[in-house]
């Protein structure tokens, strides 16, 4: 796939799924809520880790200089 995230978009969503995952593990209680920050952090941890938003690519969209 093509890279198409730059440095300060990996960054923001790397930072936004830490805090999806401890808010999903430690600070929420059972139910919908909690799979669903879950499920969120662990999509943004991916596009972080490997530097492609899938959701970009049919817009030819980049944050990569």
């Amino acid at each position: 796939m093509t890279l198409n995230l730059g440095r300060t978009d990996r960054l923001v969503r790397l930072a936004v799924a830490i805090l999806l995952l401890i808010a999903a593990f430690a600070l929420m209680g059972s139910g919908a809520g909690r799979w669903l920050a879950a499920g969120a952090g662990v999509v943004l941890l991916g596009t972080a880790a490997a530097g492609t938003c899938p959701a970009y690519l049919p817009f030819r969209f980049s944050t990569r200089r």
